[in-house]
């Protein structure tokens, strides 16, 4: 049974906590980090007159600008095309399920074209088990086997080739590199998708992937925000427990302080962290893990100025066994998360008839809004510098 409403109570007075504590994660004025689709950094005031950010978002509705906080998956071309013509989504996820003629013969060019602005062709591709392309590009070691042998510049020339192909497919996002901390056995959720247990392997190597990306213009995103790399289990399947927040700023949070500044986005994770999130409300969803990320004074870091995405929203137990799809997409919105993520295009239409009375509520800030927009526009390469 889902706990929809007490999921609900907590998320409010989460809310209401940071705000009281000055610890709320309110759109940041400047988006000075973009990812490496995005060019260089620009102010990112939301509704200024004159501001080209105000021209930018005049071209777009309420509900256009709802849905350019969205990540959806499609499973071809044809599902992907209608919600990019219907509901104008930010992004497109190509999953495991999904049709590789989307990208093998080219057809991604429609739906891109189906797009009133710039569209988001994201795809998991970290290497190891994790290769949803590996039959168009090849495979490629896990990043734990990269790691023993590979040297970081050896690795950042295989991901300037393996980046390029991935360009060629159509693809401008890859949900990679996992920056988790972990020595868990190679098949735990984690695993082997991690470098190392040694958060400075971590940073060495994740940042080889990020500067190479970022020399053949594909977007990076790290990978799970606080740190899922000591979890208790797999949030595919339920509710995830990490160490306490003060363990985490010492170990799993350390990858992400030393690249706060990389020009990759960020992904929060479905974790339960003691110290830090709301009991029965995960970091994805949660005011006071976005504020951490967005402020970085929580984990000694520099503010976060790039996109922060959720994990997938719809079809892990970790959300889904608590809340409905337009409820988590609702709260992970408020909370401070850009663009919210889920596996299928089924539910769009609902979830922005929910956003839409979020804002006219006041539960979600037209502002917030706005201002996530705008970042979204820069790391994806659509709004340059006035």
């Amino acid at each position: 049974m889902r706990k929809t409403p007490l999921v609900l109570l907590a998320i409010l007075a989460a809310v209401a906590t940071a705000c009281s504590n000055g610890d709320s994660s309110p759109a940041p004025s400047k988006s000075a980090i973009p990812a490496a689709t995005a060019g260089s950094a620009a102010p990112a005031t939301t509704t200024a007159k004159g501001d080209c950010g105000a021209d930018y978002l005049a071209k777009l509705t309420l509900r256009e600008k709802l849905g350019q906080l969205l990540t959806v998956g499609v499973t071809g071309a044809d599902d992907a095309t209608n919600v990019v013509r219907n509901s104008q989504v930010g992004g497109i996820f190509v999953g495991g399920w999904t049709d590789k003629s989307l990208l093998a013969d080219g057809l991604i060019k429609q739906v891109k074209a189906a797009a009133k602005v710039p569209l988001l062709v994201t795809i998991d591709e970290e290497g190891g088990r994790v290769s949803r392309v590996k039959d168009l590009i090849g495979p490629a070691p896990s990043a734990r086997v990269t790691a023993q042998t590979m040297t970081a510049e050896q690795f950042h020339d295989a991901t300037v080739t393996r980046g390029r192909a991935l360009k060629d497919l159509g693809v401008t996002v890859d949900f990679a590199p996992d920056v988790d901390v972990s020595s868990q056995p190679d098949d735990s959720v984690i695993g082997d998708r991690s470098f190392s247990d040694d958060p400075a392997v971590v940073t060495e190597y994740a940042d080889a992937y990020i500067r190479a990306m970022n020399e053949v213009g594909v977007g990076t995103v790290m990978k799970h925000f606080p740190g899922h790399g000591s979890g208790s289990g797999d949030s595919h399947t339920g509710a995830v427990r990490t160490p306490p927040l003060t363990q985490l700023q010492r170990v799993d949070l350390v990858p992400f302080r030393n690249l706060v500044d990389s020009g990759a986005a960020a992904m929060v994770g479905h974790l339960d962290v003691p110290g830090l999130t709301t009991p029965d409300v995960p970091a994805s969803i949660s005011p006071q893990a976005m504020a951490l990320l967005r402020d970085g004074t929580g984990y000694g870091a520099a503010p976060f100025q790039g996109p922060i995405f959720t994990d997938d929203l719809g079809g892990m137990a970790a959300i889904t066994s608590r809340m409905s799809i337009e409820d988590a997409v609702e709260a992970a919105l408020i909370a401070g998360a850009d663009n919210a993520l889920w596996i299928t295009t089924d539910a769009v239409p609902q979830v922005l008839d929910r956003l839409e009375q979020a804002v006219s509520s006041g539960r979600l800030s037209a502002d917030r809004v706005d201002a996530s927009v705008l970042r979204m526009a820069r790391y994806k390469g659509a709004l340059q510098p006035c």
